[in-house]
């Protein structure tokens, strides 16, 4: 199972990333084993620039985007600003394919300074990968600076049992998904091949 995380923080060290890593662990972790890649989304900075204007990806900037399309679950986390996902958070996404997440799983995760952002993740991240037919886990995370190290209170439930019930839900789907696949020996043989082999027998 490929699991990728797209961080999009913007320093160095990053709530951002921090969350990315304890989602990918909690995932991991419910999963019993997966091949983890982390995306840092600030790396790309200047590939997703001139990717936007001249159209040609870079090495690096192409790799990260076949990895994204290519995965089997996704984790997306970014910063809030505004009251919404980060403009290189965006940037990124603009990049992808508009069918290349059909049906994939994705956990959408986001960071900020207070709680007053926590909906963006509702009405902007989920809108976004909806648009990408992506199939976007039911618990959404999101930590503000208090979260961290927070116990909860009686409606709410701490961050790390909110990291863990959301890595839980996309492991299942990734499982889930993986179940459904069709297997290479069970692959459809075109009508015209089997006369053809029914000519030759």
């Amino acid at each position: 199972m490929k699991l990728v995380v797209v961080a999009a923080g913007l320093s160095v060290p990053s709530s951002t990333r921090l969350l990315a890593d304890r989602l990918a662990e909690a995932t991991r972790t419910s999963l019993g084993d997966a091949e983890v890649r982390v995306i840092e989304v600030r790396e790309l900075a200047t590939a997703i620039a001139n990717h936007l204007v001249t159209g040609f990806p870079g090495p690096a900037l192409a790799d990260a985007i076949d990895a994204v399309t290519e995965a089997d679950g996704l984790i997306a986390v970014t910063p809030v600003f505004s009251a919404s996902y980060s403009g290189l958070f965006k940037s990124f996404f603009d990049l992808i394919d508009n069918t290349a997440l059909a049906g994939k799983p994705v956990l959408i995760a986001a960071t900020g300074g207070t709680a007053r952002h926590s909906l963006a993740l509702e009405h902007a991240m989920r809108p976004l990968f909806a648009y990408l037919r992506a199939l976007v886990v039911p618990t959404a995370v999101y930590a503000a600076s208090e979260d961290w190290g927070a116990e909860g209170t009686a409606r709410t439930d701490d961050l790390p049992r909110r990291i863990e019930r959301a890595g839980a839900e996309l492991a299942d789907l990734m499982e889930s998904r993986a179940r459904t696949r069709r297997p290479a020996d069970e692959a459809v043989v075109p009508f015209a091949q089997q006369l053809a082999a029914l000519r030759t027998g």
